[in-house]
């Protein structure tokens, strides 16, 4: 199935600074950014062909890919002053690169990439910028079977907070974490049939008004998920998945922990 992949997003809370004009997708997490990270999940699960919805930053995106450097994600052997990949990374990807506005909000950038899709029944969506070990076999399978028009992941609740419950006289009635909540988040991966395009507007939004479209009519359907699942909204969320990466600690990255057994370093 074909992969959207919505990249064109400010980032503001990731600036590191008034001159970093890096979109939010190429912060690094270990050697790479974290769209490749993205794609690689997809791809380890046979999905290749992905749509890159472009805005901000887009020539640091297209120079990445462009400019991209196999050695250094891949084992090889340098004979005779010539180099001879053991492994590839994105040698057999399709990459679409489709400017889509600076200001689009995500539904309109959906829009405007439906001609590429090639009226495809299903396709899979992503914002770029998120972390996860699900098992997407399974999450387009079970979307597979439903008359739904969506699917989506959702995830318990991220915060450290607590809500308290307050009596009277302003007495505590108890304390309960927020993840202990029974609240789930959109965990911003999606399976979605062509009929989404019938619920989001012009410049309109693909959760608020797509999803939420479809859950009025009793037709979206959620994929729940309690295994790991990182956003990267912050420097310091990004940070804390650029140290787990350091340390060997990469749950996300499926393709490495199924080929280990094989020597092959990916």
């Amino acid at each position: 199935m074909k992969v959207v992949l919505f990249c064109g997003g400010y980032g503001l809370r990731m600036r590191a600074g008034a001159n970093d004009d890096i979109p939010k997708p190429m912060a690094m997490v270990g050697p790479r950014p974290l769209i490749w990270h993205v794609m690689r999940y997809y791809a380890h699960f046979g999905h290749k062909e992905f749509i890159l919805c472009l805005g901000y930053g887009a020539h640091h995106i297209k120079n990445f890919f462009l400019t991209y450097e196999e050695t250094v994600s891949n084992d090889f052997v340098l004979r005779g002053g010539r180099t001879e990949l053991l492994t590839t990374d994105i040698a057999d990807w399709t990459i679409t690169f489709a400017q889509t506005g600076i200001e689009s909000p995500i539904g309109e950038r959906l829009r405007r990439v439906r001609h590429h899709l090639d009226g495809d029944e299903m396709f899979l969506a992503n914002y770029a910028d998120v972390l996860t070990d699900a098992p997407l076999p399974e999450m387009i399978d079970r979307f597979s079977r439903r008359d739904a028009g969506a699917s989506m992941m959702v995830v318990p609740p991220q915060s450290s907070f607590h809500c308290v419950e307050l009596g009277q006289d302003g007495l505590v009635g108890g304390i309960t974490p927020v993840s202990d909540l029974p609240l789930w988040e959109n965990g911003g991966y999606f399976v979605l049939r062509q009929e989404i395009f019938d619920h989001i507007p012009e410049n309109g939004d693909l959760v608020a008004d797509g999803c939420a479209q479809l859950a009025k009519r009793g037709r979206l359907v959620a994929h729940r998920h309690r295994g790991f699942w990182k956003p990267t909204d912050t420097v310091k969320e990004r940070a804390a998945l650029d140290e787990a990466y350091a340390r060997g600690d990469r749950p996300w990255a499926v393709w490495e922990r199924e080929r280990a057994g094989t020597g092959v370093s990916a």
